[in-house]
């Protein structure tokens, strides 16, 4: 049945329609549990296939006899072949030039050596349902009177429908969880599970909402939530990282650039302008002797994303990060507060001021630019103040 029948029936049953009894209902609100559960198996069936991959990866390769190390001649024939298509004998490398900030982001791909057994297995799983290293979207069915805003009643319902599906053990923070009655526009009905419970997204800078900032970004991988949780305008959502541990290497790399960039003008014809930019980067990758890079938080925040229920930053971070920053007075001033002791220490006032507050609340918060990002080369850009949509608290 479409998804947009669902909110059509819980509609005409809070309106108390004869056409529709509360058996039907009960079917709908089955219907979702036995969905949620499929989306569940399938997530547990990707994780032990990738983990049965990268076993047999790590196992030694099995040694072969001299008289087998000599390739074939039919091999050797067809390589050949295979050498002399471009006429010189070479064949074609790459036309995607290397990244300019660090050469981290390339270290994996060109260190195969010839004969030597491939890093890992491919990965051979496949659902329209679920995809690996991406948040499952689960559904529940509980109908709204208070329309597409879920009421506190109607959340602590979603929490018990997970339980009468019997995978509240299975979940783990950062699922997405869709209450179907409500409908299928933007982010509307869709809560996520911060390991206890479920929680509103965050709207203060997205009218369709963003990732709750109590969620740390570094613990997912940074396409986790890419068409679950959607996105308005240019797609770049809002994520919540903490860069201070990394600020001395933000100090160090931070410098004013021009660049230039394509603006369109209100005919529509587009041009090409310069710009200044602050730009600085910084590299995630674990110390030496550690396998993870642990995050802190709250002694109250419930189990991590991660199979041992730790909170440590995703390998997907690992590599460069590049940070974009207005290059004015106040966008150093902002970079300056986001990478608290790295710093020289700012004259500021001793009384607390409602700019402040406003500054210590973004201070963790970025936009991530998908157009530029790639695997191991992630950029950011700091988020200003006028980006805010709900207006701050007066009290």
């Amino acid at each position: 049945m479409p998804i947009h029948q669902y909110s059509s029936l819980a509609e005409a049953y809070i309106r108390s329609d004869n056409t529709v009894n509360a058996s039907k209902i009960r079917d709908l609100q089955l219907s979702c549990r036995s969905f949620t559960r499929i989306v569940l198996r399938l997530r547990a069936q990707a994780e032990a296939e990738a983990e049965y991959n990268a076993r047999l990866a790590s196992a030694p390769p099995p040694t072969s006899s001299a008289g087998h190390s000599r390739s074939p001649s039919k091999w050797s024939s067809s390589q050949s072949r295979i050498g002399h298509v471009n006429g010189n004998g070479m064949s074609r490398s790459s036309s995607r030039a290397p990244s300019p900030t660090s050469s981290f982001s390339h270290s994996v791909a060109h260190s195969t050596v010839p004969g030597q057994r491939p890093a890992a297995y491919p990965n051979t799983f496949r659902s329209p349902l679920f995809r690996p290293r991406r948040a499952p979207l689960l559904q529940v069915f509980v109908p709204s009177p208070e329309g597409d805003w879920l009421s506190d009643a109607s959340v602590l319902e979603c929490e018990a429908e997970l339980k009468r599906a019997g995978v509240t053990h299975l979940l783990r923070a950062g699922d997405i969880v869709w209450d179907v009655a409500v409908g299928d526009e933007a982010n509307v009905g869709r809560m996520v599970w911060d390991g206890t419970y479920l929680i509103d997204l965050d709207y203060t800078y997205s009218r369709v909402g963003d990732l709750p900032r109590y969620l740390p970004a570094l613990a997912f991988p940074p396409s986790y939530f890419h068409r679950v949780i959607r996105t308005m305008g240019t797609g770049n959502p809002i994520v919540h990282i903490d860069i201070a541990p990394w600020g001395n290497q933000v100090v160090n790399n931070c410098q004013v650039l021009q660049e230039r960039m394509k603006t369109e003008t209100p005919q529509g014809s587009t041009h090409t302008v310069m710009r200044w930019v602050r730009r600085t980067w910084f590299v995630i990758k674990p110390s030496q002797g550690s396998k993870h890079i642990r995050i802190p938080v709250p002694s109250t925040a419930g189990p991590g994303p991660s199979p041992t229920g730790a909170w440590i930053v995703d390998p997907g971070w690992y590599g460069t990060v590049v940070v974009e920053v207005e290059p004015t007075n106040e966008g150093l001033a902002d970079l300056q507060y986001r990478c608290k002791g790295a710093f020289p220490p700012r004259a500021t006032g001793a009384d607390p001021s409602p700019e402040r507050a406003l500054q210590q609340e973004r201070r963790t918060a970025f936009r991530l630019l998908r157009e530029r990002s790639r695997p191991g080369e992630i950029w950011l850009r700091t988020v200003r103040k006028e980006e805010r949509i709900i207006p701050p608290s007066t009290t």
